[in-house]
């Protein structure tokens, strides 16, 4: 029998895949800013490369976000007044 080293063990080879969840409202150069501190952040700490890394992120309406048992717009609108 022949053995193969995975080719997933090896660090070039690593994708490091992180996901993160906001309340739908930046704008696209700081969702732009957010992807590349983290990926930055990632390559760093894991030595992987740039290429690698993969980051998504989801962009959640605030009617659809619960923050203590009510939704983040409702939330809010009790905060500002």
């Amino acid at each position: 029998m022949v053995s193969y080293p995975c080719k997933w063990t090896r660090k070039e080879n690593r994708m490091p895949f992180i996901q993160i969840s906001l309340i739908a409202g930046r704008s696209d150069e700081k969702v732009r800013e957010l992807i590349k501190n983290v990926t930055d952040t990632v390559a760093k700490t894991l030595e992987a490369p740039h290429a690698n890394i993969r980051v998504l992120v989801s962009e959640i309406p605030a009617s659809h976000w619960g923050i203590g048992g009510a939704p983040a717009s409702e939330v809010r609108k009790i905060q500002k007044n």
